[in-house]
């Protein structure tokens, strides 16, 4: 029988591949095992029901595989090349094989770690000039973005009760683990009084069509400084973590260069994408956006703490990670 742990130890071997890599690295994910064989990449879901997300079956780890290359080529078109079908012979596995069909990838063109932007930050490698290229080529992005009725209503006031209400319902039994249950609750009171108090901000945002098909999950390390600049592995998994607020994707990135303390370029990146954008109320949701964003990475980060695949070594790393979000949601909501 061919199982998930299976096929990790054949692709871990140069057989399976067209250009016999000499050498492949696994990197994993909640949802994800990550073949890295320089010069291109190989992502295969794992077959996982998180509740916000079901790669379950075969056929959904298919569409999801093309769902993952059609949005990712919005923004990195250079990488995103195909989706694959990993098959099985009496000879044994193949990747572009003959045979049955046993799993898909998505077939990207490897990038270079060493322009990662979050590699990049921890070496103080990240100048203004960096960050407003980057703001740039997101005001763009967001201006052609898609937006509809359908879109407009993932920013309601039902749809944004709905995200945090999620967010504090999952992360229940990490509290006194990853959470300290003060955290917990001071962070859960600003989030419920917030939107509470901005009804008609938030009703505003949808009326200007600032809610659009965005990338879902911008932190520094899906940017890459190439030639171009590639800023890939949008969610392709769930529509409501997608269709969003701009400014709430703008304050995940914000968030994350604030993580990596580089205060001033978070602060460059929001003000140039501003000027650019003409969205000066986007200021006004930039704390509860990146409160939320901080929690949204630190539930994530959490998660880990329950995945089978996932090594103790690995799960200490999750755990650290976990506990320094929470306190960066919670350092937002003192400075008011």
């Amino acid at each position: 029988m061919t199982t998930p742990s299976s096929i990790v130890e054949d692709l871990l071997k140069p057989e399976p591949y067209p250009h016999r890599p000499p050498e492949i690295q696994l990197v994993q994910t909640q949802m994800s095992f990550i073949f890295l064989t320089g010069e291109y990449v190989y992502k295969v879901k794992k077959p996982v029901d998180l509740g916000y997300l079901d790669y379950t079956t075969l056929e959904k780890r298919r569409f999801f595989c093309y769902q993952e290359l059609e949005l990712n080529r919005r923004l990195c078109p250079q990488a995103y090349l195909d989706v694959v079908a990993i098959t099985k012979d009496a000879e044994g596995i193949h990747i572009e094989g003959k045979g049955r069909a046993i799993e898909y990838a998505v077939k990207m063109r490897q990038l270079p770690q060493h322009r990662m932007m979050d590699v990049l930050l921890l070496d103080d490698q990240v100048s203004p000039k960096m960050v407003t290229r980057v703001a740039e080529k997101l005001a763009n992005f967001h201006q052609k973005a898609e937006t509809n009725s359908k879109i407009a209503a993932f920013g309601k006031l039902d749809v944004i009760r709905q995200n945090t209400d999620e967010n504090f319902s999952q992360t229940e039994k990490y509290i006194d683990i990853s959470i300290p249950p003060s955290q917990y609750d001071r962070i859960k009171k600003y989030t419920n009084d917030f939107i509470h108090d901005n009804t008609a901000l938030f009703a505003k945002r949808v009326n200007e069509n600032r809610i659009r098909d965005c990338h879902g999950d911008l932190h520094s390390a899906h940017i890459c400084f190439t030639e171009d600049i590639c800023i890939y592995d949008c969610i392709e998994f769930n529509d409501r973590f997608r269709y969003s607020d701009v400014a709430s994707e703008i304050a995940f990135l914000a968030m994350d260069l604030d993580r990596y303390h580089h205060a001033e370029l978070s602060q460059h990146l929001v003000n140039t994408y501003v000027e650019l954008s003409h969205d000066k109320e986007l200021l006004d949701l930039l704390t509860f956006y990146k409160c939320y964003r901080a929690y949204v990475r630190a539930k994530v980060e959490s998660f880990k703490l329950d995945d089978p695949y996932i090594s103790e070594e690995e799960k200490a790393k999750a755990l650290a990670a976990a506990r320094s979000y929470f306190e960066l949601g919670q350092s937002y909501i003192i400075q008011i």
